[in-house]
């Protein structure tokens, strides 16, 4: 071999080790939070595949934690340099974890807030404090109406379209045993699942009140719209012709799972776990109107944000990973797989989703839907829990329970607000 070769190979054998170290140097990995949920879990698995297969210098992680534990691990690991550094959180929470300096907000040029605001459904605009956005939902979700196909067809009814209706229907559904004890629930019930949101959202306003006014601030159901929404509700569980029972099967999804539930009302995001429960024939309608057509639901999402662990090439590419989870492709794949629906009128509103049997019922939920801004997401959800409690085991009076949680709840919401103004 000549000089020149032998130089020459010298000099391709360090460039390539050169080119190899950059490569090394500039590789990245970032971890991603989220709560486990089966569908959800599969959802990303995907849009990380997706992802490091175009950008591959930088590698994703995905950690996962039963729902109960998601918080506190969450709170836990951010101050201590741990963690995620993009991480999964309810809409509902934004402002605990703003507070706590567990997020920072999105950069503003490849955020703009006018480009968000113009692109997304408007309920995302709650992620938003002046120009600058927060976090960011790759779905949205809304409510619906769940029922068992077999069970319907035996008790001889139909996919009801009205509160009436849907009462009848479940009434048909009822089966008890000799001793009077509920074996199959016409409806679920329990306000540790949807119903609270269904309540608030959709029941108060069907019985033409507002849940709330002042932007959230001032409890506004402690009135007779209130108190209607709150004994049609009870009718569900009490009384001799009572549907259903609180803690039926222990929780309201289960139940309708195991097949011993006609009805159940439930967040798009259930449906890829229905698809997976083996033997379970089941469809969806929009949730019921009042007899003169008024509708209301309920709107929810979780949102990415990048969290403040996040810094340098960790950040550059926590800010790459948010652009690509909240792309039109990556809402498509959450919609497919999941089920929750895409946070973009462009994707969702398509005729081929609008007019989907399974996702257009809550696609067209979205049209009437409002999004609570909570001060205290689970605060504010265990005084509905406890407003039923007082009811079933109490047996106070639907009117008294129901002052005693209007005026607690306006306390959180005051205790909020003023610390906030402070």
């Amino acid at each position: 071999m000549s000089f020149f070769n032998v130089k020459a190979l010298a000099v391709a054998t360090a460039t390539s080790a050169a080119a190899l170290f950059s490569t090394a140097a500039e590789a990245v990995e970032i971890e991603y939070w989220q709560y486990f949920f089966d569908a959800r879990v599969q959802a990303m698995e995907t849009l990380i595949e997706n992802f490091q297969e175009a950008n591959p210098d930088i590698t994703v992680k995905m950690t996962h934690f039963p729902y109960a534990d998601y918080r506190t691990k969450v709170a836990a690991a951010i101050p201590a340099g741990e963690g995620p550094d993009v991480v999964q959180l309810f809409y509902g929470w934004l402002n605990d974890y703003v507070a706590a300096d567990l997020i920072q907000p999105l950069p503003a040029d490849v955020f703009p807030a006018s480009k968000i605001d113009e692109e997304f459904f408007p309920m995302v605009q709650a992620m938003k404090d002046g120009d600058a956005y927060w976090a960011l939902p790759t779905a949205v979700r809304s409510l619906a109406l769940f029922y068992n196909e077999r069970l319907l067809e035996e008790a001889g009814v139909e996919p009801p379209t009205t509160l009436d209706e849907m009462i009848a229907a479940a009434k048909a559904m009822t089966k008890r045993d000799g001793a009077g004890n509920l074996t199959q629930v016409g409806m679920t019930a329990g306000m540790t699942a949807q119903d609270h949101h269904w309540w608030r959202e959709g029941l108060i306003r069907q019985f033409g009140g507002e849940p709330y006014v002042d932007d959230y601030q001032t409890v506004n159901y402690n009135n007779k719209a209130g108190l209607e929404a709150l004994n049609f509700y009870a009718s569900l569980f009490s009384g001799d012709d009572a549907v259903s029972a609180i803690g039926f099967m222990d929780e309201p999804q289960a139940a309708f799972k195991a097949g011993r539930a006609g009805l159940h009302i439930d967040g798009s995001f259930r449906i890829g776990s229905l698809n997976n429960t083996r033997g379970l024939k089941w469809g969806v309608t929009e949730l019921p109107a009042t007899a003169d057509g008024t509708r209301s639901n309920y709107s929810s999402y979780w949102v990415n944000a990048i969290t403040t662990k996040a810094e340098g090439e960790k950040y550059d590419a926590a800010v790459k990973f948010m652009e690509y989870v909240t792309s039109d492709e990556a809402m498509q794949v959450w919609l497919d797989v999941v089920g929750e629906l895409p946070a973009k009128p462009s994707v969702g509103l398509t005729d081929a989703n609008s007019n989907d049997p399974v996702f257009g019922p809550f696609i067209k939920g979205l049209a009437y839907a409002h999004t609570t801004k909570f001060a205290n997401e689970s605060g504010q959800r265990q005084l509905m829990v406890e407003m039923v409690e007082r009811m079933t085991l109490q047996g106070m009076s639907a009117e008294d329970s129901l002052a005693i949680a209007a005026e607690a709840e306006q306390k959180i919401l005051d205790e909020y607000y003023n610390s906030a103004s402070n």
